[in-house]
Parts: structure tokens; sequence; C-alpha cells
């Protein structure tokens, strides 16, 4: 383990003095004043007692702040701003790394599905997640669920009852309740988050994973587009960006560990999902399927009982319908 996280590890359980952190770590007390200086100089302020080191009150949203306590095997790498942390993070995977967490205040190139724009201004939780999961590329859809319910669980911490439409916007509300924007019908709710997966992979295995998550947190939804809320203006207040992330990363990585069997993910999926039981239109590449969904089966189709039988769709829009449409 590397200095700079011995030290987090350290600090997190309270006052640790130089000398013994040296001590246990074999390093010079040099090397630990460096490391000290070097969180400092991320926005991480230590503070320096007679007891020694002591973590300062408020981490602070930066790349020490994210990884203090955090309890998943990811190294965050910070940005105020970024073109797009999917391609960073990207970037990173091509290049060989694993299991580091791509975050940025603000995104200025962001897109979605189909390469839509998507609105990333600061304020928000930006991340792209790089793993190399031992999987064969047919589960990767998988992978995606888990971050659907990870942003779900993350968005629910924070005080806000999120909600999953298939495969993977996380809303809340719904089309009965859109609120003051509108909303759009079929949405859903109003958008809190988005998802965007990126593999490589060979017919055996997948090479590496990118997970793109973007949650509207302290944002206010005038800078949003149509239909969109933030967990601020559902509050009421700020939230604390630091646990949304490190709370999304814990989650993922407990889900993406059970990736071989897909049981636990799907149930976590089923349980968090508002599209489940809902009439349902889901335009896909050979035309629209209309109908009840029912399910949803690995690694990520959705199960529809329509006119003409039950059919599985593994991509498309989906549109919730309501009983006028219906």
């Amino acid at each position: 383990m590397d200095t700079r996280r011995a030290l987090l590890d350290a600090l997190a359980d309270g006052p640790v003095s130089g000398p013994a952190l040296a001590a246990d770590l074999d390093v010079s007390r040099a090397a630990v004043w460096k490391a000290v200086e070097a969180l400092r100089e991320e926005g991480f302020a230590v503070e320096s007692t007679p007891e020694g080191y002591v973590a300062p009150a408020d981490p602070g949203y930066c790349a020490a702040g994210i990884e203090f306590g955090l309890d998943a095997p990811y190294a965050v790498e910070y940005h105020d701003s970024l073109t797009s942390t999917n391609d960073r993070a990207r970037e990173l995977a091509v290049g060989g790394v694993a299991d580091v967490a791509v975050v940025a205040d603000e995104q200025t190139g962001g897109r979605g599905r189909l390469d839509r724009e998507f609105i990333a201004p600061s304020g928000g939780v930006w991340t792209s997640l790089v793993t190399r999961p031992t999987v064969p590329p047919a589960r990767a859809p998988l992978f995606t669920l888990a971050s659907a319910v990870a942003t779900v669980d993350a968005c629910r911490e924070a005080g806000v009852e999120a909600h999953i439409k298939w495969p993977n916007d996380v809303l809340v509300g719904n089309d009965e309740d859109p609120g003051d924007d509108g909303g759009r019908p079929g949405r859903g709710g109003r958008k809190l988050a988005g998802i965007l997966t990126e593999m490589e992979g060979e017919a055996d295995r997948v090479s590496w994973l990118v997970v793109g998550v973007g949650v509207n947190a302290n944002i206010d939804p005038e800078a949003l587009p149509a239909g969109a809320t933030s967990l601020r203006a559902e509050v009421g207040a700020d939230v604390d960006r630091r646990r949304v992330a490190a709370t999304l990363f814990e989650r993922f990585a407990s889900l993406a560990e059970t990736a071989e069997r897909s049981d636990r993910i799907l149930a976590a999926w089923r349980d968090r999902a508002s599209t489940l039981g809902r009439r349902v239109r889901v335009d896909t590449s050979s035309g629209p399927v209309v109908g009840t969904a029912v399910d949803v089966e690995s690694p990520g189709a959705l199960v529809i009982d329509t006119d003409d039988g039950t059919r599985r769709v593994h991509a498309g829009d989906c549109e919730h319908l309501r009983d006028a449409d219906a």
C-alpha cells in the first residue's frame, strides 16, 4: 500500500503521529511529511496537533476526500474539469489501468447513450469507473444494472426516493406527478442520473469495462434539460457529494463481485425498478414492442407480455405508457 493511502486509512482511526506511521510503513518521516503535504495540496486539510495528524472535519470533494474511509478498491483521479470522464477512463483502460474512479467537478463534453448530449455543470457527481471483470462480454450488461442499483442507493442515502426505469435511468416521482418542470409523458419521473457503459473485449472475456455515472447533485434544475431534477432540488438543500460518490462506489463494488452469478444483481435491480408491472413501449431496432413489463432476466433483458406472446428485449428506448396510451 502506498504511503498516501496508508495515511488516509490511519487518519480514519483517529490521530496518528508521523513517527508511528513511518515505523508502521517502514518509510522515512520525510516520506510521511511529503504525503501529508500532498493531501493538503489536494484540498484534504490534514491538521497537525500534539497527538499527531488529524483528518479534517470536512474532507472536501477531492480525490483524498472521496478515498477517505472508502470501503471499495478504487483509487480516485479527480479533475476540476474534464471534457468527459468516460473518455479519460477509456484512456486509462487502454493503458492497462484498472480499479480507478475518474471524477470531475464538471464535464464540458459529456455524452449519454446514442451520443446524446449530457449536461454536466459544476456541482454534480460525474464519474467513470475503470474495471477489468473476469466475465465474458455477454455478461457485461449486468454491470449496467449494478451501476443503476448503486446509483439509486446513493441517491436514497442522500434522502431522495429514487427508482430505476429500464434499463438504467435513475428517476424520482412518476408521470402522474411530473413536478413544476412538466416532465415528459413516458419518462416515468424526473431524471436524477444517467449511466453509460462502454467496454472492449474478446470472444471469451472482457478486456476492460468503463461504467460512467452522472448524478445531478447540487445543481439548480434550471441548468438542466427539461424533465430533469437534482438531489438539491428534491431535498431542499445541498447534499454531501463525497458521500454520494463513496456510496455509489462501495455499492457497485459489492455487486460487481457477484457478477459471475447474476441472481443478486437481478434481485437488487427488481427491488428498485419502477418499470416492472407497467405497460411499456420499447422502441427497438426491429420495431416497437408494446405490452406489460413482467421481469428482467440475465444479463439485463426486459421480459414483456404482449398481445402476441412474451418478448425479451435486450436494448431499446423504454417508455412508460399511461392508461390512455395503453
